[in-house]
């Protein structure tokens, strides 16, 4: 697929982006490779490829869930600026 100078205008516009003129060739011929290659991508038979989840044979090692710290709520919350039924209260933020 060949993008032509009006292209890459209306996709700046779209995205909200400026772009000197000068560079609007650049981007032309830049945006028009890379259609090009994922034409190209589109184009090679995947279908007896198995997807990839992880590209290796590992598991995660995983820690023991379990407690290191005492509960030192009581002791923060006094300091707090504003605490109801043990939660920390603060302004409303989303209108």
């Amino acid at each position: 697929m060949t993008l032509k100078s009006d292209d890459v205008r209306s996709i700046a516009h779209l995205a909200r982006l400026h772009i000197d003129e000068d560079a609007i060739e650049h981007y032309v011929h830049d945006l028009s490779s890379i259609l090009s290659l994922v034409d190209q991508m589109n184009q090679v038979d995947s279908s007896a490829v198995v997807p990839l989840a992880n590209p290796l044979d590992a598991t995660q090692r995983l820690r023991t869930d379990e407690v290191t710290e005492v509960d030192q709520r009581d002791k923060f919350q006094v300091i707090a600026p504003d605490v109801e039924a043990g939660l920390y209260r603060v302004p409303k933020v989303i209108e």
